[in-house]
């Protein structure tokens, strides 16, 4: 009798159930919400601490939510082709607190920078259009509307709006990759051309700088999850615990 292989077989640890768990929390989402109409990102989405719907766990729960079926393949694409890699290099326990600090580090520079936002909005409203906002605009959005005054709108897509996706691990772990090795040789599928490892972290640099200028789903989230991977890598390098 012939046996298939597991398309997981050979996969550490970490790195497979990484797959596996977005995988279920992203047909979950797409299960609870046709058949119940409960959107789980309403209480797994990172919303900010002033947000009604912001709840701790979310700093972390954030990062196995995803807004459609591109976003969650390109994620956990990016996870199986480098993040096995750096598992293998540095073992399950180490990949995974690298995993989650550089998540929960792309979390921290995205509330910081759109608290800012927020502040700056404020600046350029009365207190009764804020407090207006604060009070009504989340059930605004439930409603698929929003203020036609367009600050009040920016106001409340800022505070109201969540934050979703492994974008920042992921972009965490291609800063690791290209730091660890900055001289492996891989190709690119668009275009199929080859590039060095160091320059895929380049590259990650110059997409998530696009990618927050375009406003994308994650946000700022990008470039945090690969500066906390940066320092993060230099401070193991300095303990020699590396």
């Amino acid at each position: 009798m012939n046996y298939r292989p597991s398309p997981f077989a050979g996969l550490p640890p970490i790195t497979k159930n990484l797959l596996i768990i977005n995988g279920l929390f992203f047909l979950a989402t797409l299960a609870l919400k046709n058949a119940l109409g409960i959107d789980l990102v309403d209480y797994l989405g990172l919303h900010m601490p002033m947000a009604e719907r912001f709840l701790p766990h979310q700093i972390i729960s954030y990062m196995f939510m995803h807004g459609d079926f591109g976003h969650v393949f390109f994620n956990m694409f990016a996870v199986f082709m480098f993040g096995r890699t750096l598992e293998a290099q540095w073992g399950p326990k180490k990949f995974l607190t690298f995993y989650v600090v550089t998540g929960v580090g792309a979390a921290i520079i995205q509330l910081i920078v759109n608290y800012i936002t927020i502040l700056v909005i404020e600046s350029k409203l009365s207190p009764e259009q804020i407090q207006t906002v604060y009070t009504e605009g989340m059930s605004v959005l439930d409603r698929s509307m929003n203020y036609t005054n367009s600050l009040m709108g920016q106001l409340n897509l800022s505070i109201n709006t969540a934050t979703i996706g492994a974008s920042g691990a992921v972009f965490g772990i291609l800063m690791g990759f290209g730091m660890l090795f900055p001289d492996a040789r891989l190709m690119l599928l668009f275009p199929p051309i080859p590039i060095k490892g160091k320059y895929i972290a380049i590259l990650a640099l110059v997409m998530g700088i696009w990618l927050d200028y375009r406003g994308n789903v994650a946000h700022f989230a990008h470039l945090g999850g690969m500066i906390f991977a940066f320092f993060m890598i230099r401070y193991w390098r300095k303990k020699g615990n590396y």
